[in-house]
């Protein structure tokens, strides 16, 4: 298949590209994409060398799938030209995940809904992908009420700039291009993305909004806080979920040991419990620490981590691709 990556050479880019490879996909043309500043670098995709193209350039060759991770703007721009040649597109931005007329696609939640129409399909938010999927199968069976949300997020959400302004304060320098308004290292910030009239940041509401619309559901109430923590490796979250119906924590535990892409690591007594540690460069969802809210019925609390390069973005667009290629190729 011609598959384009749009933002070859950004973070989110860089793993598309891996990830493309380790899945096997079968990319038989790549069309790496990025601004102007970085057409005519060369990057290399299972053992062979590509040179850096246009925009412009990859629309004339109208690739069979284009992977965008970009920003909203290009995706604005561009996603409709992509999909006017025929180019199904999967969208890592904000750009499209609220429209009416777009699905918001996590494979293992709802990939069953894709269609031939559906040309260019939106990618969840990083936090809001792992947290579904660690929800979901427990929604499918209980029903899910009310959610309370703290996410702690890693630098790379944020992109190289943010890396390095962290691992240049670590280094005890001061951090020549800043990222964040103050320092990261040794700090957490709870201020991820704009802040909104309401008081929330957008990222905040980005977890309510694709909430009710991933599991087609208005009525679930979503109260978030997202705060920037010095970790490079994974987002974590803690989850407070209450329920319509009463659950029992064995019967939870094996929902979440037979959930596709989720792995169950609850051990407290052997202090086995998920950490960004173990998430960082792996495809799964990790879920621990498991146990009822003592203050109010049908309610449970749970960890979730998950690699944000991954999973949260990269994984993701991969997987919606080979449902693509599966379905209609």
């Amino acid at each position: 298949m011609k598959v384009a990556v749009v933002g070859a050479t950004g973070l989110v880019g860089g793993t598309i590209l891996r990830v493309l490879e380790e899945r096997h996909f079968p990319v038989s043309t790549l069309l790496p994409v990025a601004s102007p500043a970085s057409v005519g670098k060369k990057i290399s995709f299972n053992g062979q060398e590509y040179t850096v193209m246009s925009v412009e350039d990859a629309i004339t060759q109208k690739p069979d799938i284009a992977i965008f991770s970009a920003g909203s703007s290009t995706s604005l721009e561009y996603a409709p030209r992509f999909a006017e040649v025929g180019t199904f597109v999967i969208d890592n931005s904000s750009a499209w995940r609220m429209h009416p007329d777009k699905k918001l696609i996590v494979p293992e939640i709802n990939g069953h809904l894709l269609t031939q129409e559906d040309k260019i399909i939106a990618n969840p938010n990083c936090s809001t992908i792992q947290m579904l999927m660690a929800l979901h199968p427990l929604h499918r069976r209980y029903r899910l009420k009310r959610i309370v949300v703290a996410t702690y997020q890693a630098v790379t959400g944020t992109g190289k700039k943010a890396v390095d302004q962290l691992m240049e304060e670590r280094a005890g320098k001061e951090a020549s291009h800043k990222a964040y308004p103050y320092p990261i290292d040794l700090n957490a910030l709870p201020h991820i993305d704009v802040f909104m009239e309401n008081g929330y940041t957008k990222e905040e509401m980005k977890m309510v909004n694709e909430t009710r619309k991933i599991l087609q559901d208005e009525s679930i109430g979503v109260t978030a806080t997202a705060v920037r923590i010095p970790v490079i490796g994974g987002h974590s979250e803690a989850v407070n979920a209450e329920f319509h119906e009463d659950f029992e924590m064995e019967a939870v535990r094996q929902l979440l040991q037979e959930a596709p892409g989720v792995v169950l690591l609850d051990n407290p007594a052997q202090l086995e419990y998920p950490m960004p540690l173990y998430a960082q460069n792996r495809d799964e969802v990790f879920v621990g620490r498991l146990r009822r809210d003592e203050s109010q019925p049908r309610t449970l609390n749970l960890w979730v981590v998950a690699d944000n390069l991954r999973k949260g973005a990269a994984t993701n667009a991969v997987q919606i691709a080979e449902l693509l290629a599966s379905k209609f190729f």
